[in-house]
């Protein structure tokens, strides 16, 4: 041992303060706690003194795994400063080989020492004591020593072929790991090994991946392995493995078939790479993949292309090259002059490479149709592609009308036949174009307007043709009715084909009786009209033809007798163009010579008509009435009007009613009307702007008292917060017509009306109400002066209050409800002073008590019941002209009226 020197120097031996422990060590040198003892108190000593007792120790106690645990992780700890050459590694070697007799069962020793070898670099030993370790410790504990194992083959430098045999015996030792060891090949660049562990992999059915890998990324992985090195791997049969991945993994189609021809590129079989991507093209039912393949064909055709230009610039600018022997020469020999002996195929692959993009577009159109082949308008799409070549385009049509399902088409089948009859039509081969169209109406569509469109399309294409006679002859044969005998058949088979229900389609009624009226008689268009009744197919737009027909003719009862048809047919909403049509036709027709039966159509037609349609038929009944009937009548079919329109209508009908009540009876002849579409229930927002017309109509004529009359019963329908136009209509009204009595009754009436709406009553405290009159009766004296109202004037109405009422109030006294009659006549003195005391003697506990305009204002300032000033009541511009004159000779420093009042009360 390094540590047993003959020369130790005397600091190391034991002092007086080791002598307890040396004595106890003494009694029992086999005791592990004495010796324990000694080292946790010499923890703090030198390492080499502390290497001298654990010596000592093991020498007496070699099989404790606690004192070799401890000793070797010191002896770790204190050659860690040291480089990996230095000596005092191979002296920890030896300790851990001594270490290693008797604790060989201890995994933790083990590890220990390899990790210490693997830093070391030890490839050779490191190798063998793992090999060692393996065959010492049970199976059980070989995991951990094969993470340590895989560690020191993992790093550079050690020989590819030994950590190729390392991971082989890890594998038998735990086969989950496969990804590890075909990581490694890859890393390793042993790509046959890597495809024959990936293949394997693949093929087994009970294989998990622990790092989580799906079959799928494996397959691809193999994939990519094969086409990459391809010319380094065999002994694999690549071409069916990669199309068994295509056949099971459908979302990586295209990069499956560009890998394959890849590895066909690859190994130098040119054209067999051409044919896989070929062949991929025409196979692939998604654009992705079709964009992945072609992308991939035509970076090929381009690569080889290039290659062969530069190959050709090299030959040209080189020396001639010798004559190949052998085959070669018996080649030129037999193919001389031949264009299969010319070495130069450049013009070849660049009309190749172009003529890839040029069937791009057909290609594509051929990926969408594998996608659906019963997609009508991808199969207009490719005949386009062909557009200068008939040929390929009749091939298209035969295939696409073969393909295509008319139960399971994506569009209109028919349109195909339709569009390959026009084609023959277009190179003047009538004959072939109507065989197409015959086949065509023979097809078992989906729809019946299909089959009637074919139909349409072949009578049009004979009148194109100058063949009158042949097109209306297909619409009779079209519009026939099946006999009893094929549709007994048709319902025993169970399913009834169209053909059997073509007969009744509109559709083709409609062209035939446009042929006949065009090209036929009118007993001809008659019986075909006649016919769509009977089937009972007729549309409103079908009566209305059918009557405006006869009108021309100028049978004009029988048009009537078709409007009646209708009329009885047809419910509302699709009876009301031939209602309106059918009125205003007799109308005209008769005028005043069949009033009675006009007036019998227009109730019958007003009862049939929902309360949403019956507004334009009522606007016509009363136009009758006003222009051939009695002016009365006129007026009760408005007054019907108004109350069978809808909610929404009524106040537009009661407009047009007052509108010709006042052009026929007058102004005054209104009244009544407005009274009652006030009174009908007609909506808030209508209430008010009719109120609004009759006062605006009141004030005209000068009715201002009727007028204000109806703004004090509008305004119980006008919130104060939302209608503000309305309240200040009414004020512009009172400012110019009223005086200061009916502007405080509005006042009042604004605010009972905004209370009542109110959705929340609230008391407001006493203080704040006074305050809020304050405000409005400063409000009213404003008005006054804008109204013209001078200031003397109102110093005289306010020394008549001051005289009347003293400052100076009993409390006690009762307080007088704020309510202010609107008439304009005084009242008698004697009678009003009665009318007070009876006042203040009413004591009702459950009166509520509105607030007063004033804060201090007392039961005797009642300023309607006074004598109020002429001027208040008329000559307002006058006197407002005055006012002006006077007002430059005023003291401006003089008080108003309002100022003394306030002065007065506060007093």
């Amino acid at each position: 041992m390094s540590s047993s020197t003959p020369n130790i120097p005397t600091e190391l031996y034991p002092s007086e303060s080791d002598l307890p422990y040396e004595e106890e060590i003494l009694r029992d040198p086999f005791k592990l706690k004495g010796w324990w003892r000694y080292l946790i108190a010499r923890s703090s000593s030198p390492f080499k003194k502390r290497q001298i007792i654990y010596e000592r120790a093991l020498k007496a106690l070699p099989g404790s795994y606690k004192l070799w645990h401890a000793y070797l992780r010191e002896r770790l700890d204190s050659v860690r400063p040291f480089p990996i050459s230095h000596p005092v590694y191979e002296s920890l070697n030896n300790t851990f080989e001594r270490a290693l007799v008797t604790m060989h069962r201890m995994p933790r020793i083990w590890t220990m020492y390899l990790s210490c070898l693997t830093d070391q670099r030890l490839i050779t030993r490191s190798r063998r004591t793992f090999d060692r370790a393996l065959r010492a410790l049970p199976v059980t504990q070989h995991d951990r020593i094969w993470s340590l194992y895989l560690k020191l083959v993992s790093l550079p430098g050690v020989p590819v072929e030994t950590s190729f045999r390392v991971y082989r015996r890890y594998l038998c030792f735990d086969p989950l790991h496969v990804e590890d060891f075909i990581e490694f090949l890859l890393k390793s660049k042993r790509w046959q090994e890597a495809a024959d562990r990936l293949a394997l992999v693949l093929n087994d059915d009970s294989f998990y991946s622990i790092k989580g890998k799906t079959k799928h990324q494996l397959w691809l992985e193999l994939c990519d392995l094969l086409t990459k090195h391809a010319t380094e791997i065999s002994g694999l049969k690549v071409d069916p493995i990669i199309r068994g991945g295509i056949r099971k993994f459908t979302d990586e189609v295209g990069r499956l078939w560009t890998s394959l021809a890849d590895y066909y590129v690859r190994r130098g079989v040119y054209e067999k790479a051409r044919d896989i991507f070929e062949e991929g093209i025409s196979t692939v039912i998604t654009v992705r993949d079709f964009s992945v393949i072609f992308d991939a064909y035509a970076q090929f055709e381009q690569s080889a292309l290039a290659a062969k230009l530069e190959a050709g610039e090299e030959d040209s600018e080189g020396e001639e090259m010798e004559e190949r022997e052998g085959v070669d020469k018996l080649t030129k020999k037999f193919l001389e002059g031949c264009w299969l002996n010319d070495d130069d195929d450049t013009d070849l692959r660049l009309a190749r490479f172009e003529k890839l993009f040029d069937r791009r577009p057909e290609l594509l159109n051929s990926v969408l149709l594998r996608q659906n082949p019963h997609n009508v308008e991808q199969w207009h799409r490719r005949v386009k592609l062909f557009e200068g070549d008939p040929a390929r385009q009749v091939s298209t049509y035969v295939e696409a009308v073969k393909t295509v399902d008319p139960l399971k088409a994506l569009g209109k089948p028919h349109t195909l036949w339709v569009a390959f009859a026009k084609m023959y039509e277009d190179h003047n081969r009538i004959e072939s174009a109507e065989e197409i169209f015959n086949k065509a109406t023979q097809v078992g569509y989906r729809a019946v307007d299909h089959l009637a469109s074919v139909w349409c399309e072949w009578a049009e294409m004979e009148l194109r043709h100058k063949q009158f006679e042949k097109a209306i002859e297909l619409m009779r044969r079209a519009t026939a009715e099946p006999n009893v005998e094929v549709k007994r058949r048709a319902a025993a088979e169970g399913n009834e084909p169209v053909q059997m229900k073509l007969h009744k389609s509109l559709r083709l009624w409609s062209f035939y009786v446009d042929l006949e009226e065009s090209l036929g008689t009118l007993e001809s268009t008659r019986a075909v009209y006649e016919r769509i009744l009977d089937l009972r197919i007729a549309t409103p737009q079908i009566i209305l033809n059918y009557a405006f027909l006869l009108e021309e003719s100028k049978y004009f009862e029988d048009a009537f007798k078709v409007y009646e048809r209708g009329v009885k047919i047809f419910k509302y909403p699709h009876v009301r163009d031939i209602w309106v049509t059918y009125l205003s036709k007799f109308v005209k027709r008769y005028g005043k010579s069949k009033l009675d039966r006009a007036r019998e159509l227009f109730e019958q037609a007003v009862q049939q008509a929902p309360a949403q349609e019956v507004k334009p038929l009522f606007l016509q009944y009363a136009k009758l009435e006003e222009d051939f009937g009695l002016a009365k009548r006129a007026m009760s079919v408005y007054d019907r009007a108004v109350k069978a329109v809808e909610d929404s209508e009524k106040l537009n009908m009661y407009e047009i009613y007052i509108a010709r009540a006042a052009e026929i009876f007058g102004v005054p002849k209104t009244r009544e009307i407005y009274e009652k579409a006030i009174e009908s229930g007609l909506p808030s927002k209508d209430v008010k702007t009719m109120s609004l017309k009759y006062a605006e109509l009141e004030r005209n004529l000068g009715e201002i008292d009727r007028a204000r009359a109806i703004f004090i019963f509008t305004s119980n329908y006008c919130d104060p917060r939302y209608e503000v136009d309305f309240w200040a209509k009414w004020n512009d009204f009172e400012v110019l017509h009223g005086n200061v009595d009916t502007f405080r009754e509005m006042l009042r009436i604004k605010r009972t009306v905004e209370a009542s709406f109110s959705q929340t009553p609230t008391i407001l405290p006493e203080y704040v109400m006074q305050k809020d009159e304050k405000v409005k009766l400063e409000e009213a004296v404003n008005t006054l002066k804008e109204a013209g109202i001078t200031i003397d004037d109102m110093a005289a109405l306010e020394k008549q209050l001051t005289q009347q009422n003293p400052p100076s109030v009993d409390s006690s006294t009762a307080r007088v409800m704020n309510f202010v009659s609107a008439g304009a006549v005084q009242s008698d003195p004697a009678a009003d002073s009665a009318q007070k005391q009876n006042v203040g003697n009413i004591n009702n506990n459950e009166e509520i008590e509105l607030p007063d305009e004033d804060e201090e204002e007392e039961e005797n300032v009642e300023v309607a019941q006074k004598t109020v000033p002429d001027a208040v009541f008329g000559e307002l511009a006058k006197r407002a002209a005055e006012e002006k004159e006077r007002e430059s000779n005023e003291d401006l420093g003089k008080l108003g009226a309002l100022e003394r009042i306030k002065r007065q009360r506060k007093q």
